[in-house]
């Protein structure tokens, strides 16, 4: 600890973010990347947005974008926030709208960027524990509150709930911001969408980084009702009036404007949540690293002996359960 920091700095626990190694003949399924490319039109895009232009700010409300975005679901613009990468949208959200005098609520095991964050705002929570199947219950959330976040489907369980249960609980907490993250929305859950226009108090947040492979660009968004989406503007133009760079901007738009490239799968999400019933997590994700395999373990309660493994091609599928195989 160094005598400069404020006293915030000591106090936080940062995020972890996914390994990313740099190892020969590595089969990468720790961070639930696509294991596909984006489309041929997004990197068109790029090409075409790569220009003596960069010399310019790109636009700080990334107009087309949120245009498209809003096509694509039947809203006005004015619904739609686009920023850089969901976490950095989660972020402006949480400063936005979970911060109140009663405690945020989100589940006991769940994105680990929700403590993080309650901690760098100062925001009081209360973690509710997912059921012994490890999916989130509508009626566990029926209490006191400032606020609600939870992924659907959840991560890093996968689990996820049907538009009845979310709409279950926008009903019971009419008067609290309910954040509904769908990072893995796209693989096959259901999407809170159509609930935005009878919910003032719903936003749902999405990303570009999974279905549309485009992690290494960084671009999310969130829909509301325009008072949820004016306050995440404020927090973002007191914070970054740039967030969203032209190149970016140009990848997401060709991205989403692309449906015939852009495939659902009859899924959840685009990862598996399992353990073995004799072999301790750690040690499985110790063992198949050794073989140039890398998958995601959680050294956390209820959790420690799952592993959370990205869906990957087929080839890369195959190399798991040789090393498996040959581990068991």
């Amino acid at each position: 600890m160094s005598k400069f920091w404020s006293p915030l700095v000591s106090r936080l626990k940062p995020y972890l973010a996914g390994e990313q190694p740099k190892m020969a003949n590595l089969v990468k399924l720790n961070t639930n990347e696509n294991p596909y490319g984006p489309s041929p039109a997004v990197l068109d895009a790029i090409g075409r947005a790569a220009t003596e232009d960069l010399r310019r700010y790109p636009d700080p409300s990334a107009l087309a974008l949120r245009q498209a975005i809003a096509r694509r679901y039947g809203l006005e613009t004015d619904q739609v926030f686009a920023g850089n990468g969901s976490d950095e949208v989660l972020a402006f959200a949480f400063a936005a709208l979970l911060k109140h005098d009663a405690p945020l609520l989100y589940p006991d095991i769940t994105y680990s960027f929700y403590p993080t964050y309650s901690l760098l705002y100062d925001i009081e929570t209360v973690e509710i524990p997912l059921d012994a199947q490890f999916r989130i219950r509508p009626s566990d959330y029926r209490r006191a509150c400032g606020a609600i976040i939870l992924p659907n489907p959840n991560a890093p369980t996968g689990t996820g709930l049907p538009l009845a249960a979310i709409e279950e609980i926008l009903k019971d907490h009419p008067d609290q911001p309910v954040i509904v993250d769908e990072a893995y929305i796209d693989f096959g859950g259901e999407t809170a969408v159509p609930l935005i226009a009878a919910y003032d108090n719903l936003l749902v947040v999405q990303t570009f980084s999974k279905s549309r492979s485009l992690a290494g660009l960084r671009v999310g968004f969130a829909i509301g009702q325009r008072p949820l989406v004016e306050a995440i503007e404020r927090v973002k133009d007191s914070f970054n009036s740039y967030p969203l760079d032209a190149i970016a901007q140009a990848a997401a738009l060709a991205a989403i404007n692309d449906e015939g490239w852009f495939e659902l799968l009859p899924s959840q999400a685009n990862f598996v949540f399992a353990r073995h019933t004799e072999q301790s997590g750690e040690a499985l994700a110790r063992r198949l690293r050794e073989q140039a395999v890398i998958v995601r373990h959680f050294a956390r309660p209820r959790i420690a002996d799952f592993l959370r493994i990205t869906v990957g091609t087929p080839q890369e599928c195959s190399r798991l359960i040789e090393a498996l195989d040959a581990i068991l």
